[in-house]
């Protein structure tokens, strides 16, 4: 299939450069991936301007032949402006390495440890590759903070910081001697720094539109809450002890279980990554009533859940599903293949909200990974849920990501125990 082109940022010793990713796809039965460059040069440029500029006149480099490239050109210059999620701080590497191994600095970490992989293996930067495998800890960084606790993972961090320390100059002067900022046509360039220039004052004009808007909205909100304060509706039983009903529309049933999140992590009815589910309401509620081998569901751990077990055996339990909390995976693989415009970004969300909580609570990585931007699924669904105007528009046929996204539902499908 087609993947999209991409810009990048790379944060290089002779500075941050923009240049033009096509991560892997599939032509002719072959595999492909590539960046915007010639033989053994990646072209960059110190902004989008340039970078337009070039794409606009260029006729010969390695991405003429993606087929893709015919929509490049056309684009405007904001549209080229690489994203948070496409800018890699390759100098920032050792700094970061200095520092404990949160969240954070892992996931950064894994994105910029991927593109390097990804320039290795496309300019054959056979010394890059020895570095990243010298080290298990790079190869172990998408995965989060579990491969780095504990005394095994502390041993990973100080190898891979050590590794860092004694090498990763030699990664930034491999990539740094790859680039070359090629000419381009000077009346193209003054055409696409004007683009720029007027983009960069429209967002300021708009971010400080916003700011005082935010202002007025601040004083309106607290005479609100001086007039309102007795007026707020009762969150209800559910509220109260802070766990949901929910309600999983899956092809050809429904099912209803119960979540919460305590200190911000999911929890769900059930235990060893299985999650209990009832066909209906009043099947949940009489379980919960007499809930015998659900004694030891992960719920448990909660301190109100004692209080949900005494409403049902007191036959006063009501399983009331929110609307919010109704995720419904059914139909999602055809809109899928249908393309963009078939796909509803709200159930897309709330779909990806469900399966990423469940793969969480059960400590499986392959949902965040699947979804990761840097593989088709997570960089159409990232498309769909977050749009971007300055951000290339995923192309079709979408059968990849279609078959991708039916794997992690089946998975989930596989983690449900019908009572």
């Amino acid at each position: 299939m087609a993947q999209d082109i991409i810009p990048i940022e790379l944060g290089l010793p002779q500075g941050d450069l923009v240049t033009l990713w096509a991560p892997r796809w599939r032509e002719d039965g072959e595999e492909w991936e590539a960046f915007l460059g010639d033989e053994d040069d990646l072209y960059a440029f110190p902004d989008a301007a340039h970078l337009a500029a070039y794409v606009r006149t260029a006729e010969s480099h390695d991405l003429v032949d993606h087929p893709a490239w015919d929509t490049v050109p056309q684009l405007n210059v904001p549209e080229l402006i690489p994203d948070d999620d496409h800018s890699y701080d390759l100098v920032g590497v050792p700094e970061m390495v200095a520092e404990d191994p949160d969240s954070w600095t892992l996931s950064e970490l894994a994105e910029i440890v991927g593109i390097v992989r990804s320039l290795a293996d496309v300019c054959e930067l056979d010394e890059v590759h020895e570095i990243l495998d010298s080290c298990e800890g790079f190869s172990l960084l998408d995965q989060g903070q579990l491969p780095f606790s504990g005394r095994e993972g502390a041993r990973l961090w100080n190898d891979l910081s050590t590794t860092v320390s004694e090498k990763w100059d030699v990664v930034l002067d491999t990539i740094d001697e790859l680039v070359t900022v090629p000419e381009v046509d000077a009346a193209m360039l003054e055409e696409t720094a004007e683009e720029l220039a007027a983009f960069h004052e429209e967002s300021a004009e708009a971010e400080a539109g916003v700011d005082t808007e935010g202002e007025d909205l601040d004083t309106v909100d607290g005479d609100s809450e001086d007039t309102d304060d007795g007026d707020d509706e009762p969150v209800g039983f559910w509220g109260e002890v802070g766990i949901d009903p929910i309600k999983i529309v899956v092809p050809g049933n429904e099912y209803y279980t119960l979540r919460c999140y305590l200190d911000d992590e999911p929890i769900f009815l059930g235990s060893n990554g299985t999650i209990e589910v009832f066909g209906s309401e009043k099947a949940l509620a009489r379980k919960l009533a007499d809930p015998g081998e659900l004694a030891d569901t992960d719920l448990a751990d909660v301190s109100t859940w004692d209080e949900v077990l005494t409403k049902a055996t007191a036959g006063e339990l009501e399983i009331d599903v929110d609307p919010d909390n109704t995720y419904v995976l059914a139909g999602l693989d055809a809109d899928i293949a249908d393309g963009l415009d078939a796909i509803d970004p709200t159930q897309l969300e709330l779909a990806v909200e469900l399966l990423t909580d469940a793969a969480d609570w059960a400590g499986d990585d392959s949902v965040s990974a699947a979804l990761a931007t840097s593989e088709s699924l997570g960089w159409l669904v990232s498309f769909v849920i977050k749009p971007d105007p300055n951000r290339l528009a995923p192309s079709p046929p979408f059968d990849a990501e279609q078959k991708a996204w039916r794997g992690l539902v089946e998975s989930f499908e596989d983690r449900l125990h019908v009572n």
